[in-house]
């Protein structure tokens, strides 16, 4: 392979697309199992308990436990296909840029190519070849498990369902906002980082004089990081507070309901227990979509600098 293809996906689908099929597989099953553990809870809490039936508490617990080995083998197993498919990935783009640079020298031996080469394999193709193995299994695993477990919670309470969705929903708007900004400050951040690697490289390791080139492009790396820390880290605090409000929303109606004789007490320890395994994949898919962007973009800089000289 001379040249990249034109975009990421297409580079994806050509290098591991039968792996994409199987990893997307193993995420369904692994979604689809993630709805049992709260029906065990709600029947262990309601029926067992209210029946004092010990054997019956036995043999559901055990089927809890069963199912939750089950499944964490089966996310073990996605996790480590997955991890194999990026290292594989981010190996051969390795490759293929240290081979480019080599042709390229041929044309143009000047030192900014040694920089870029540098950059790319210490730093670029991490995020691409990462990207890779999460592709499709990631926001199938993490998007399966909020539509089936919220799925679950409006079958089981519909009004609680409701209240837990509108206390959930602002993160709907300031989550795109705020990830948009993020993602256009790596961007900068990528390219700054590029220019310092390839500053160094065309010095020759000498010492830079004056607030220009090197020291200047260092400082706007900090000062890139430190506003993409404050975004990430308020959308966190933003997201969580959320999430607790709707613990608070889902007790308080669970709750009166229970004491309205209108629902029961295990219908409300699986909407507990259903909101924090929303909250975990929404946290995902929040950093996923965030990872899209700097493969997107490190993926087509990569591309850019080995396609500078015919080969």
């Amino acid at each position: 392979m001379n040249t990249l293809p034109s975009n990421i996906y297409r580079y994806i689908w050509q290098m591991t697309g039968r792996d994409q099929i199987w990893l997307s597989v193993l995420s369904v099953l692994t979604f689809l199992l993630t709805m049992a553990p709260l029906e065990l809870q709600r029947r262990i809490v309601n029926d067992v308990l209210r029946d004092h039936d010990g054997e019956k508490l036995v043999m559901m617990c055990l089927a809890y436990g069963g199912i939750a080995l089950f499944m964490g083998a089966t996310k073990r197993s996605l996790n480590i296909y997955a991890a194999k498919v990026s290292e594989r990935t981010t190996l051969t783009l390795r490759h293929f840029v240290h081979n480019r640079a080599r042709a390229m020298t041929l044309y143009d031996d000047s030192p900014r190519f040694d920089g870029i080469e540098t950059a790319i394999i210490l730093a670029e193709v991490d995020p691409v070849g990462g990207f890779v193995g999460t592709i499709i299994s990631q926001p199938l695993l993490q998007g399966g498990i909020l539509f089936s477990v919220f799925g679950y919670m409006v079958y089981l309470q519909p009004w609680m369902a409701l209240v837990a969705f509108l206390l959930f929903s602002p993160q709907l708007v300031f989550v795109p906002i705020m990830q948009h900004m993020i993602n256009t400050t790596a961007a900068t951040r990528i390219q700054v980082m590029r220019d310092v690697g390839t500053g160094i490289v065309a010095r020759g390791g000498r010492p830079e004089s004056g607030i220009d080139g090197f020291t200047q492009r260092v400082d706007r790396v900090f000062h890139l990081n430190m506003r993409i820390f404050r975004l990430k880290f308020t959308m966190n605090f933003l997201m969580n507070s959320l999430y607790h409000l709707g613990v608070a929303g889902t007790l308080l109606i669970g709750g009166w309901f229970v004491l309205n004789g209108r629902t029961e007490v295990g219908t409300v320890v699986a909407f507990i227990s259903g909101l924090a395994q929303i909250n975990d994949p929404w946290g995902d898919l929040v950093n996923y979509f965030r990872e899209v962007t700097t493969a997107q973009i490190k993926y087509d800089l990569i591309k850019s600098a080995t396609e500078s000289r015919p080969a």
